[in-house]
């Protein structure tokens, strides 16, 4: 793995960067002695859109009062 030394990465950022979205990593050091890896952070895969999975759902004209009587005979309100 290469080593950059941390003055060289502060002046070439947007290039070590650029080489690392890449799939290139690479050690920062300081004074020779390691400090921090840079690799490349793992795209997850995009989900693909399930578009009009829902077509032909329909919804009961009384939908607001189904159950209504169960409801009041459990919870004892009037609805």
């Amino acid at each position: 793995m290469r080593t950059v030394n941390i003055r060289d990465a502060k002046a070439h950022l947007s290039r070590l960067v650029r080489q690392v979205a890449k799939g290139e990593s690479f050690i920062i050091t300081n004074a020779g002695k390691p400090l921090a890896r840079i690799v490349p952070i793992d795209q997850p895969a995009p989900q693909k859109r399930r578009v009009g999975f829902m077509t032909g759902l329909s919804v009961p004209e009384d939908f607001d009062r189904m159950g209504r009587d169960e409801i009041e005979q459990r919870f004892g309100a009037n609805i």
